[in-house]
């Protein structure tokens, strides 16, 4: 094990120890847009000037990116000063003790289905269906007996959660802050993109949810994938 490797990454999770950074990060991670000095502090009780420390704190551990922007929307003379403003970064945090390399795994895997052609794609994509089931099983698990369209929803957005995507349900979509494959979806985009929306698509119909698909709708810093959610 590498010393130099393992020490920045425990540092960045020692980061996190403490409450009031901890609830700050959680805070910036779990908002859809940038945020000030000011909103941080409000949200999680803590004082303006604690929040700053606390969020540089975050900063140069690689945790989270700034930005400046006038958060009045005006410029010129009188505008004022820009604001700081946080959001996540991404870097990635994983310590495992002995040192594990399942990314490294993954990525000889997706590049042997890459060789492998049409046939081991059409594997890839009957696994993905499969796992994608077993993953809407459990939804409708969550969902109890006899749920309805608004329980089979939210145990949607909760099996979903439990993988690490971040759903979240805005209108006629639930998007997925998260992709869990980023680092593979880097090297592999269109295997990791079909493969993801193969998963989804094995979910949505295990569910069986009216009116939701699965349609690959790329955003910037989400996950490939939505799921729309149509009328019944």
């Amino acid at each position: 094990m590498d010393p130099q490797t393992l020490a920045p990454q425990i540092a960045g999770l020692a980061a996190l120890e403490e409450p009031a950074r901890r609830a700050l990060y959680c805070y910036v991670v779990n908002r859809h847009a940038e945020v000030g000095r000011d909103e941080a502090a409000q949200a999680v009780g803590v004082s303006r000037t604690l929040a700053g420390f606390h969020l540089d704190r975050l900063v140069e551990e690689g945790l989270l990116d700034t930005s400046f922007r006038r958060l009045s929307g005006r410029a010129g003379p009188g505008a004022g000063r820009p604001a700081k403003l946080y959001r996540r970064s991404d870097r990635q945090l994983e310590v495992a003790l002995p040192e594990r390399r399942y990314e490294l795994a993954a990525r000889m895997l997706a590049e042997a289905v890459e060789l492998g052609g049409p046939p081991a794609t059409r594997a890839l994509t009957a696994v993905a269906r499969q796992i994608g089931t077993e993953l809407g099983a459990e939804a409708r698990a969550r969902a109890g007996k006899r749920a309805g369209r608004k329980r089979l929803l939210a145990g949607t957005v909760a099996a979903l959660a439990a993988r690490g995507y971040e759903p979240e349900q805005a209108g006629d979509e639930i998007r997925l802050r998260n992709c869990p494959f980023h680092a593979l979806a880097g090297r592999h985009r269109a295997l990791v993109c079909g493969m993801n929306l193969d998963l989804m698509k094995g979910a949505v119909g295990a569910v069986g949810c009216p009116g939701i698909v699965a349609v690959l709708d790329p955003q910037p810093g989400q996950c490939c994938v939505a799921l729309k959610v149509g009328k019944r």
